[in-house]
């Protein structure tokens, strides 16, 4: 869902707080006291909105100073209006501090310049690439692509590294060329890469960001390639793969995902999976998650619906907590958000326009962002559910993993995940600019939440260990897919799987090292999770 801004704040008087209720939860921060700017350009209004949303609605607002000392207006170092707004973002993230770290809760080690959760979004570029903070994506939530749709792996040290095809995007340049993931990359535009990783890397970037691209190594049949790509436009599936192995009597289901799409666009290939699934008596389950960066949180119920048994419909799946100003409805800035129906278009009630600060009774306490089980498809026999995760699984892939680990039997393969416990929806300024900021905290049936350095592997292990072979997804000689089987338990071999490759082509495609260089480089896929369910409840 959109939900989009219908006017921006154009005073900063909109600070005035209106007819407080009893509070049902911790007191309200106090609110500032009244400030009117005597002049102002339009970019200073969007500074000063900027912070006045962060004040009223983002997550952690009780740690934000007056707008006095923070002075929005302030941040003009940037060459772009949208860098000063990114910047004054920034800024506003760095001022709650988990206790368990020592650092801002939306501090990025990746790169510490920039947020872990929120960001802003330029609305007139968004499409058809995915974005993630500052970056693009190779393909965004609906699987729309426009480039060469190859994800890399950077495997090795910075003085000697191999490159691999991770993944390849159903519909893309690459994958109407035959590339498969588990593909070795030894040169890109004739120039050789794998001794050098710092001074190459800005090199392989400007590569992947042109309009062709020149791609030469050793593909997954062992045959040396030589292929010219260029960038197009397509669009790809939401799921990379779905498979059945059979282990005696047991039937396992496989399934790789690679984005919480909208559930429109990913409910018809889950309701053709699980039916597979069902009808073969499936009854245990892998899902592969391991470069699933999240997207909508009603497409992840839907998955937990799924997975789930029967037995579990109407008691809780998760909770959603917003911060004390919106559970107790004081957020009265949001008077200027229209909740827009399904069809993107603004609702009315008795001439007025529907806003997300009074389209219903106590529309962000805990209560009314409460979600139950509500089984969904045919199979409702899975025993077990095996998940493969990486530092790459974020948000909403957490949110089934931490959901269903109080009723099923959940274990984890792969590494710790990404560590985001918290999801948006979107506000637009300009009517140009979206904004994501951190708006709740998600806590399944137990309380259980928080898990903001990740949520750590029950079986840890690297994705391809050192002087072994990159499978295709649901090839049970990939690592991940091998560890995932042994957790199981299933006390027999499994049927169907693949023929182990020969000598020459393990000692061509091997990996050099367990140690990953950075694996989503130049694949910053999206991580977030959006509320898009209002719509329901209207």
């Amino acid at each position: 869902m959109k939900i989009k801004l219908l006017v921006s704040v154009l005073a900063i008087s909109i600070l005035t707080i209106t007819g407080c209720k009893k509070s049902k939860v911790t007191p309200t921060p106090t609110p500032d006291p009244p400030v009117v700017p005597t002049t102002a350009t339009r970019a200073e209004l969007s500074k000063d909105s900027i912070f006045l949303y962060a004040k009223e609605i983002y997550y952690w607002n009780d740690a934000l100073p007056t707008y006095q000392v923070f002075n929005p207006r302030s941040y003009t170092n940037a060459s772009t209006d949208l860098g000063n707004y990114n910047n004054e973002l920034f800024a506003i993230t760095r001022y709650k501090i988990n206790p368990n770290t020592g650092l801002s809760y939306e501090y990025y080690a990746a790169d510490p310049t920039d947020t872990k959760y929120s960001y802003i979004q330029d609305i007139t570029t968004k499409n058809p690439s995915g974005f993630v903070g500052s970056q693009k994506s190779s393909v965004d939530l609906e699987g729309n692509g426009n480039d060469f749709g190859i994800r890399l792996g950077f495997y090795g040290s910075n003085a000697s590294y191999a490159i691999y095809a991770t993944a390849i995007y159903q519909g893309s340049p690459a994958a109407t060329t035959g590339f498969l993931r588990g593909d070795k990359i030894t040169k890109i535009n004739g120039a050789e890469y794998g001794t050098n990783f710092p001074s190459q890397i800005s090199a392989i970037e400007t590569a992947l960001n042109g309009t062709t691209i020149k791609l030469e190594g050793i593909n997954s049949a062992g045959n040396n390639f030589n292929i010219t790509l260029t960038k197009a436009v397509f669009k790809s599936s939401p799921i990379y793969k779905t498979k059945i192995l059979t282990a005696g009597t047991r039937k396992i289901g496989y399934l790789a995902y690679a984005r919480f799409s909208t559930l429109t666009n990913s409910q018809p290939e889950f309701d053709a999976a699980f039916a597979n699934f069902a009808n073969a008596g499936v009854t245990d389950l892998i899902v592969d998650l391991r470069y699933n960066g999240g997207g909508y949180i009603e497409t992840a119920e839907y998955l937990i619906n799924l997975i789930a048994p029967s037995s579990l419909s109407g008691s809780v799946m998760f909770t959603e907590h917003y911060n004390a100003t919106m559970q107790n409805n004081q957020a009265t800035i949001l008077k200027n958000q229209p909740l827009l129906d399904r069809n993107n278009k603004v609702q009315y009630s008795n001439g007025k326009i529907v806003n997300l600060y009074d389209y219903m009774t106590d529309p962000y306490s805990v209560a009314n962002n409460t979600s139950k089980f509500a089984k969904k498809g045919p199979l409702n026999s899975v025993a077990n559910v095996v998940f493969i995760v990486s530092g790459s699984t974020a948000s909403a892939s957490e949110l089934v993993i931490n959901s269903l680990k109080p009723h099923v039997n959940v274990k984890l393969v792969g590494l710790t995940t990404y560590g985001k416990p918290v999801g948006f929806f979107p506000v637009t300024i300009e009517n140009k600019y979206d904004v994501y900021f951190s708006l709740f905290e998600t806590k399944n049936s137990l309380g259980q939440g928080g898990y903001y350095t990740g949520i750590a592997p029950d079986v840890s292990a690297s994705e391809v260990p050192a002087n072994t072979v990159m499978y295709d997804f649901g090839n049970v000689n990939d690592n991940y897919l091998k560890l995932a089987l042994n957790a199981l338990n299933l006390g027999a071999p499994v049927t169907g799987q693949a023929k182990a490759l020969s000598a020459i082509k393990e000692k061509s495609l091997a990996v050099q090292s367990s140690e990953v260089i950075n694996s989503d480089l130049n694949n910053n896929e999206f991580k977030g999770m959006i509320e898009n369910r209002t719509r329901r409840k209207n």
